[in-house]
């Protein structure tokens, strides 16, 4: 069984005014990108930062206007967001056929990560270090590949268990993935 391992850096509320003022600062350390993230009606949700560091993929979401609740947050195996269902950025990133879930045996995909939680207001800031998905282009099973890849926000809770995708409802925001310049 391989050892995986994601971390939850930071779950806050954040004033909107200061969503702008950066969690952290590059390192240098590998590539980094952003994707703006839309909702199916192409009105903005946020951004989210990917930056390569040496233990992981730190992954820095800033998100406004989503609807309360616990949603289900995933990197996803193609990069394209086409609307109204977002189904063109096809399944979780899981280049190696792994099985869905962070509490399922044999899993979880690279593409898994934890829910997030919006609060009533709408605005959440999150970190989250994933271990397993890698943007180089020279490694294995690089994120960013032929046909690119997407961070996807759902309707509902992932439930890390149930297969193929952890029943976390409808698709409700898509952001492509772009590498940074």
């Amino acid at each position: 069984m391989r050892t995986f391992l994601y971390a939850l850096f930071l779950a806050s509320v954040i004033p909107a005014s200061s969503a702008l003022q950066p969690l952290h600062a590059h390192h240098g350390e590998g590539p980094t990108a952003t994707a703006e993230m839309k909702t199916p009606d192409g009105k903005s949700v946020g951004t989210v930062e990917l930056e390569e560091m040496p233990t992981g993929l730190l992954i820095t979401a800033r998100l406004e206007n989503l609807p309360e609740g616990t949603h289900g947050f995933h990197l996803h195996a193609v990069g394209r967001c086409d609307g109204p269902d977002f189904k063109s950025a096809g399944g979780h990133f899981n280049p190696t056929g792994d099985k869905h879930g962070l509490l399922v045996q044999g899993g979880p995909h690279a593409g898994d990560m934890p829910n997030i939680h919006v609060p009533a207001s709408g605005e959440v800031t999150v970190e989250i270090l994933n271990t397993v998905a890698i943007m180089d282009e020279n490694a294995k099973h690089p994120l960013l590949d032929e046909d690119g890849a997407s961070v996807m926000i759902h309707s509902g809770p992932d439930d890390y268990r149930s297969q193929p995708s952890g029943a976390a409802g409808r698709r409700i925001a898509c952001g492509v993935i772009q590498l940074d310049k």
